[in-house]
């Protein structure tokens, strides 16, 4: 439930102590709140929240001059306005508080932020126009094509799907294209290039070992379901036909390989992490220019898509890709 007050979004959380009112912020797409007002929200003290503060600023989990603001709190006591300096948070702190209290209440409340956000996007989003290449009507319907790469019965969060398209807003090749399932898969560079998968298997055994004595996974973290599955991955991408390459440019490479390594799940567990790992490793270590496209939101988002998407879908979804790259 939303509603406007003052001229400001304030939006109306129902938690089971009763009415809490939120500071939206859907310009940057979060909501604050004071330390008082999650710990309403997750029903804990506010000493539990202040020490799951203290955990995530000291694990670098997030960085708290990003997620942290002073706020004025205007207050009537005896008849006068008391005006105090507080600090509120954002909606990344107070998820991040949610999966360390790990509760149900943790969990409706996500489910909440997440359809609370999700209407505003498809109803009243604003973004900088300068940014995208069509018109605000266009770009919307874009965001439902990437939609469609998705199973009937899946949907994937429309924050992530956002972040996703405008990365690469501004290089899209044509909406009638898209609608045509013509897009293009593009690839600038086209050099010879050597990739073992024994040297990818190790690079990620490297990662797994880093991983876990820091206490950030566990042992079944990247162990391969059966031996020899990302040399296959890698022999899948660096084959050739008729003396040619079977994927000509680089660009298309990095493509399939996040593309195999995500929906082949090669793993126990972590084929996601582990995808978008080898993903960034391999465009690095190529030198695709479009490196500098990929950041963690439109990372996490290509993740996501590839994970839920429609295998049928497949030669979109690593155009997508592609163009990202470009």
């Amino acid at each position: 439930m939303k509603k406007i007050k003052n001229n400001k979004q304030i939006v109306i959380y129902q938690a089971k102590s009763g009415n809490i009112e939120l500071r939206g912020d859907f310009d940057k797409e979060t909501i604050w709140a004071s330390q008082a007002e999650i710990a309403k929200i997750f029903s804990v003290t506010p000493q539990n929240i202040t020490l799951h503060l203290r955990n995530i600023f000291k694990d670098n989990e997030l960085d708290i001059k990003s997620t942290c603001k002073e706020s004025l709190q205007v207050q009537k006591e005896g008849g006068r306005e008391i005006k105090r300096k507080i600090k509120v948070y954002n909606l990344d702190i107070i998820i991040a508080i949610g999966y360390r209290i790990n509760s149900v209440v943790g969990t409706k409340f996500r489910q909440w932020a997440t359809k609370t956000l999700r209407e505003h996007l498809l109803k009243g989003y604003t973004i900088n126009r300068k940014r995208i290449s069509q018109n605000y009507d266009e770009f919307m319907k874009t965001v439902n094509d990437v939609q469609m790469l998705l199973p009937e019965h899946i949907t994937l969060d429309p924050k992530a799907v956002l972040e996703l398209i405008k990365e690469f807003a501004s290089t899209w090749v044509s909406l009638d294209a898209y609608d045509k399932e013509s897009l293009a898969v593009v690839g600038t560079t086209k050099k010879a290039i050597k990739l073992t998968g024994a040297e990818l298997a190790n690079t990620i055994r490297t990662l797994r070992l880093e991983l876990i004595k820091k206490g950030e996974t566990t042992e079944i973290f990247a162990q391969e379901k059966k031996e020899g599955s990302v040399e296959g991955i890698v022999g899948n991408i660096m084959q050739s036909f008729d003396g040619k390459p079977l994927y000509i440019s680089i660009e298309e490479k990095a493509a399939h390989l996040l593309y195999f390594m995500v929906k082949n799940h090669p793993f126990t567990d972590g084929n996601k992490r582990s995808g978008a790992f080898a993903f960034i490793w391999f465009i690095r270590k190529f030198g695709v220019k479009g490196t500098r496209n990929i950041n963690p939101s439109s990372l996490t988002a290509l993740t996501l898509l590839i994970a839920e998407s429609d295998p049928k879908k497949k030669e979109q979804v690593v155009a997508l890709i592609t163009q990202l790259l470009k």
